[in-house]
């Protein structure tokens, strides 16, 4: 079977003027799988068999709670819990026994449970299925094509999650001068990139220097947002940008 490339929306991040394109890659991919589970997928048996079971991160509950439907996810929360107390009352059915001086504790079924469903997330899950594809599509593209290898030198680097991210993909996909080179580009890009923010920081900051006050701001206005982009993978919302650009 052919393995399957996602090179339109693979593209699509590399030609956006940003400062990862794979924060920019999952960023798509978060509002779909939000707007997915919020969608008329909440009613199939699979998905709200999965969504019962998983729950969801922090992080994508309050995305969830910015959606309109908030029937669907009243429907979505009383399921999961359902299951929850479910799985709870059987294994608190069991005794739990005590540790003692010289004797380790034995293992907790129910903080074993508790600790696996507070690190699991449906969206998470949703989003990293093909977040994986798409590394192995930049890969694949960088192999392959000239035009993409190009556009991949000629960007903005990456967030520091994802640069790890590329060059440990990369071990896996690449071999001799071909991965050499790539670590060589994605390095370069990496470094000098941060440091280009890392300047606009300065000068961010050197602004509010009474001496300074009448200089340009050069390309330091927005230096907060990208630079958190770089450190955190934090993309911001477009209102956001609007308000940066006020300054």
């Amino acid at each position: 079977m052919k393995e399957q490339l996602y090179t339109i929306p693979v593209n699509d991040a590399f030609d956006k003027d940003c400062e990862c394109p794979i924060c920019a890659m999952r960023k798509v991919l978060e509002t779909n799988a939000v707007e997915y589970t919020m969608g008329p997928s909440y009613m199939e048996d699979d998905v709200r068999m999965n969504t019962d079971k998983m729950g969801f991160c922090r992080e994508h509950m309050n995305m969830l709670l910015l959606q309109k439907n908030k029937l669907g996810l009243a429907l979505i929360l009383k399921t999961h819990i359902d299951h929850t107390n479910k799985e709870i009352q059987k294994l608190t059915q069991k005794p739990i026994k005590a540790g003692s001086l010289f004797k380790k504790a034995a293992e907790n079924p129910v903080f074993d449970y508790t600790e696996k469903l507070t690190h699991s997330c449906f969206i998470c899950d949703r989003i990293n299925h093909t977040f994986d594809r798409y590394i192995h599509t930049v890969l694949q593209l960088w192999k392959t094509d000239e035009a993409f290898r190009n556009k991949y030198a000629s960007s903005k680097g990456f967030c520091t999650e994802h640069f790890g991210v590329l060059v440990k993909a990369a071990q896996g996909s690449l071999k001799g001068s071909q991965l050499d080179e790539f670590l060589k580009v994605t390095t370069k890009l990496y470094l000098g990139n941060m440091q280009r923010l890392a300047d606009d920081l300065e000068w961010f900051t050197d602004k509010f220097d009474y001496r300074y006050k009448d200089a340009p701001w050069k390309n330091s206005k927005d230096a907060i947002p990208r630079a958190v982009i770089k450190t955190n993978g934090i993309l911001e919302d477009e209102d956001e940008k609007k308000t940066q650009s006020s300054i």
